[in-house]
């Protein structure tokens, strides 16, 4: 996929394309006042059910595709755009159009990004097992902008690189855990620390130890893979001294359950258990290369979790990094153990705003399924961010209760706290979470487990890794950074 920049309409173009939204041409500055007639005549026609969306027919003397921007239900008009783009990418793929131009002089930057955003969505494909993959039609896209055209250009230069990190975040998810065990995550975070200049720490099972790091170590014990935690800073110089962003992902890169092992049926789904490290390496990535002016740290914490002759057992019990001890009531509930490293991490780093992602209970995929991501927050102008920002990018965040008078549920006989509970399990986890956050932090919990992969189509993901976060994060940086 290639993008053009023109004031004009170069004329070279094989197609047009124009988006409409019921009866209404979307950014048609570009057409002629007999094309304008045409395009209303066959939007008339679609009215009353002849044509199709993405009907491609003859607008000033130009094959034109025509593109419904408000086809899905639930969407907000952003969303729409970016699901129109992704299916005209499908469609001059499959039509083997060699440049579309793109009529979108009147459009506004965010519906541009969102357009464009679409477009790559539809060029993604996550082909490497494949023993032969299809090739892909190398289109060229014509963005007609008039006098925002260099406007257009910048808009597009960033959704590149956002997409490029989604793209990082998506592919790790996407690959088995045989062939992503927690060292080739941390080779990935390497490369990507020397490619952009971040510092990087990583703590191999002896170091995290030797520092009081347990969570990461006891769900890692039973795999044949060595656990890690990598810590990844990026800091300008422009950064204001007074906020410091910590992002923590989940990153099991494979989840058995452990002892109390998970059903056979939809295991294999399980590699995507580290979407929430994948998020936040592909994240700092971005903020890095879009060089926002906020300090980021991004902290992964990774390991497997295997059945093996050192696995952790139920009721084991351990002492996290914050002096608090956990009974192990259920191994399949290890997210949440990894997490207080990551949690104590972000405090010796003195992080002021915390945001961890973790796909950690089912109970938030049988709440709000796979469209939406249930969050907790213990402060509510940070919450008011996420909301936000996530709506920006048409990433839906649906705040969750922290609850305290569920807080019995967590509590132990023998140990301070335990792992789980039965009856309120996506608050438990976050309270549980909570109990190991450092002092005087604005904080975040996101549960992606229902949106960060699917099974079948949804939205512009045709089956795997969604890369959920990836763009809520980056946004979350620049109003911080603001």
């Amino acid at each position: 996929m290639k993008f053009k920049f023109e004031n004009q309409a170069s004329g070279k173009a094989t197609a047009n394309a124009l988006f409409f939204v019921k009866k209404s041409i979307q950014f048609s500055a570009v057409l002629s006042e007999t094309g304008t007639t045409q395009a209303e005549t066959v939007l008339e026609g679609m009215q009353d059910g002849p044509f199709e969306d993405l009907e491609y027919l003859e607008i000033d003397g130009v094959s034109t595709a025509f593109v419904n921007a408000s086809k899905e239900r639930g969407l907000s008009s952003l969303d729409h755009l970016r699901m129109a783009g992704y299916r005209l990418g499908q469609f001059a793929q499959k039509k083997q159009i060699n440049t579309m131009s793109l009529m979108l002089a009147d459009a506004a930057e965010e519906q541009v990004k969102a357009i464009l955003h679409g477009l790559y969505y539809s060029e993604y494909s996550f082909d490497k097992y494949k023993s032969k993959p299809k090739k892909k039609f190398a289109v060229t896209y014509e963005i007609v902008g008039m006098e925002h055209t260099k406007e257009f250009q910048k808009v597009a230069a960033e959704v590149a690189i956002e997409q490029e990190s989604i793209t990082l975040a998506r592919d790790l998810i996407n690959t088995p855990g045989t062939d992503l065990p927690p060292e080739a995550f941390v080779a990935q975070a390497k490369k990507v620390a020397k490619e952009l200049g971040l510092e990087i720490k990583v703590r191999n099972s002896t170091q995290l130890t030797k520092e009081g790091f347990t969570g990461i170590n006891i769900v890692g014990k039973g795999s044949q893979f060595e656990p890690y935690m990598v810590t990844l800073t990026y800091k300008p110089s422009k950064a204001p001294k007074d906020k410091h962003f910590a992002i923590v992902g989940k990153g099991l890169t494979f989840d058995t359950g452990g002892i109390s092992l998970k059903p056979a049926k939809g295991m294999w789904e399980m590699c995507s258990d580290m979407s929430g490290a994948a998020a936040a390496l592909g994240a700092i990535s971005a903020i890095a290369k879009l060089k926002l002016p906020i300090h980021v740290t991004a902290i992964l914490c990774l390991c497997e979790n295997r059945i093996g002759s050192k696995s952790m057992l139920p009721g084991d019990i351990f002492t996290a990094k914050n002096g608090k001890t956990v009974m192990i009531d259920n191994t399949d509930a290890e997210g949440r153990l990894a997490l207080t490293d990551g949690f104590a991490e972000a405090g010796l780093v003195k992080a002021t705003h915390l945001v961890d992602l973790a796909t950690l209970t089912g109970a938030m995929v049988r709440s709000l399924g796979y469209a939406v991501t249930g969050f907790f927050s213990n402060d509510e102008v940070f919450a008011r961010k996420v909301i936000e920002g996530g709506s920006s990018v048409c990433e839906k965040f649906w705040p969750m209760p922290l609850e305290d008078e569920y807080a019995d549920e967590i509590k132990d006989k023998f140990a301070d706290l335990c792992n789980s509970s039965p009856n309120v399990g996506a608050i438990a986890a976050a309270l549980f979470l909570r109990e190991f956050l450092p002092e005087n932090i604005k904080w975040t919990h996101w549960d992606i487990a229902g949106t960060a992969f699917v099974t079948k189509p949804w939205k512009y993901t045709n089956h795997g890794a969604t890369g959920i976060g990836v763009q809520t994060l980056i946004e979350i940086a620049r109003r911080l950074g603001d």
